[in-house]
């Protein structure tokens, strides 16, 4: 099978890359680099510099032998998202319309969709499952919501078949340090507690120790990278064995608390942090756990990095 990443000079998307290229399958990396890093573009890896909103583009990108789209091309800071709706709606919202109506004219029928746990909003029980009712609390959530609706539609009506992968909070880098390219203004919790660490950010701040929480910091579920690569590869094997479409959580169901992520952080790196408490941000829930088992009944998929240390020296490794 010959895949299309779209978004795969990215962080998810070169892990994605990896994996497929080593389980054999050929791969067209279709990006625009506006985050992604031409470094992350591997040996074996075809690549077509391009838009999600250029419909000539794509039609062009997928006319080629494609048998599958791995997405992966979203903007995803949710702040952003809650300050410029209509640049999430462009890129996201329509992006994805354009991809899904080139997979249709071009006779391409599986996708598998990086989807997210912000599709749940605020969570009504811990861990979350897949039931859980949709009610994003962020723009960014909404237009992945959005994303899947239009999906099951397109589905519903025999234009495609479908995986959407909700991913909890997605941590590491790979452990070979095949994957170099980092982030760019990173909004998450281990890249900046690395820009910390580096001398690159004066200080870490962690928003809120009074939450309802064994430490009062805020507990996530976090799921290395290598290990969400590995969902798709999965993925893409049951579309084309068996043409079902279906949504999984992608998460480890430990919950780990951003205070106990900086302890080991401090353990790898082998000093303190400057770190302090700020204030809590809007829409932060104190505990946003996954429940993946339907994950491990439909793909045969099982978290292999477990061990938050670990993870965290993955990154660490690279940073040195």
């Amino acid at each position: 099978m010959r895949i299309l990443v779209i978004g795969g000079a990215g962080y998810i998307g070169s892990h994605v890359q990896k994996q497929l290229l080593e389980e054999g399958f050929g791969v067209t990396v279709f990006d625009d680099l506006s985050s992604g890093d031409r470094v992350n573009l591997l040996p074996g890896a075809d690549f077509i510099l391009g838009s999600i909103l250029d419909k000539k583009a794509l039609a062009h990108a997928m006319s080629g032998g494609i048998d599958g789209v791995v997405h992966l091309a979203a903007k995803k800071a949710v702040g952003e998202s809650m300050e410029w709706p209509e640049i999430y709606a462009e890129n996201n919202i329509c992006g994805a319309l354009n991809i899904l109506n080139a997979m249709t004219a071009c006779g391409v029928r599986h996708i598998v969709f990086s989807s997210s746990a912000a599709v749940y909003g605020m969570p009504r029980y811990i861990p979350l499952d897949e039931a859980h009712p949709i009610e994003p609390i962020n723009y960014y959530g909404y237009t992945k919501a959005a994303i899947e609706e239009n999906m099951r539609w397109y589905a519903r009506l025999g234009k495609i078949d479908y995986a959407a992968l909700r991913y909890f909070n997605a941590v590491g880098y790979a452990a070979d340090k095949s994957i170099t390219g980092k982030e760019r203004n990173p909004q998450n919790l281990l890249p900046i507690i690395m820009e910390a660490a580096t001398g690159k950010r004066e200080k870490l701040s962690i928003f809120g120790n009074d939450y309802d929480t064994p430490d009062g910091t805020c507990v996530r579920d976090y799921v290395h990278v290598s290990d969400l690569a590995r969902a798709h590869t999965l993925a893409l094997k049951k579309l084309a064995t068996d043409g079902e479409s279906f949504t999984v959580n992608l998460g480890t169901g430990k919950g780990t608390s951003v205070k106990e992520i900086v302890d080991a952080a401090e353990k790898v790196i082998g000093r303190k942090l400057n770190y302090d408490y700020a204030p809590r941000r809007a829409g932060d829930p104190a505990i946003l756990t996954a429940k993946a088992d339907k994950a491990r009944q439909l793909l045969g998929w099982e978290p292999q990095y477990t061990d938050i240390e670990e993870i965290i020296r993955t990154v660490w490794n690279l940073e040195q």
